[in-house]
């Protein structure tokens, strides 16, 4: 079962009163000062945090589409049937995270590692995808498998980071169908796979992280 909006802001909240404390000792801030501060970064924190259902949301549309498209033009004698439609998906939701992410980068009051870290992480995967995806449509082989597993690494590790289980859960399951994916013979049975692992592996996570991120905005 996902954890509770309490579990989450107890995790972020911890975090940052330990921050805080070590902070204070190296600058001698008052009590006053102090609790501001705590103030001003658990807000941050919560923002940040949530923030990052728009990419789940929006990554697991784009890689959906990409793969019902590549199945229903997998006849076709154009590059659509070798992964030209990842490729769009990769480069349109690359252009659109970069984006999005300066745009809240420049409204941080406070830089927080665990955030640089993550957004490196995710920075460093589509990298990755949008290259193995131009292999494999030079190639002329079918990307979705090897997308699969590799999408299971930084989601994981995400939700560890996070502590947040329904992400973990993705990862793991990301994993579980890259490998069962190499033991179903036919086209259709790989897109109900893949489809799904997407629909609870990104977009669920994404929607319980807005349900999160609307508590917040109402606390």
């Amino acid at each position: 079962m996902p954890q509770n909006t309490g579990d989450l802001r107890g995790s972020i909240e911890m975090h940052y009163v330990c921050s805080i404390n070590k902070f204070r000792m190296e600058q001698s801030l008052t009590p006053q000062e102090s609790l501001k501060l705590i103030e001003s970064m658990i807000g941050q924190a919560r923002r940040n945090f949530n923030r990052m259902s728009f990419y789940f949301l929006l990554w697991g549309f784009l890689l959906i589409s990409a793969m019902v498209v590549t199945y229903l033009l997998r006849d076709s004698v154009s590059g659509w049937q070798h992964g030209a439609a990842w490729g769009m998906a990769g480069i349109l939701g690359g252009l659109i995270s970069a984006v999005r992410g300066a745009r809240e980068g420049r409204k941080e009051l406070v830089n927080n590692p665990m955030d640089t870290t993550i957004g490196w992480l995710w920075s460093a995967f589509v990298i990755t995808m949008v290259l193995l995806i131009a292999f494999s449509v030079r190639s002329g082989v079918d990307p979705t498998i090897v997308i699969t597993i590799l999408t299971g690494l930084p989601t994981f590790i995400t939700g560890q980071a996070m502590r947040f289980r329904p992400l973990m859960l993705g990862g793991v399951l990301f994993w579980i169908a890259g490998v069962a994916m190499l033991f179903v013979p036919d086209a259709l049975g790989v897109l109900v796979i893949y489809c799904a692992s997407m629909v609870f592996g990104y977009i669920l996570p994404g929607i319980l992280l807005k349900r999160h991120e609307d508590g917040l905005r109402t606390a």
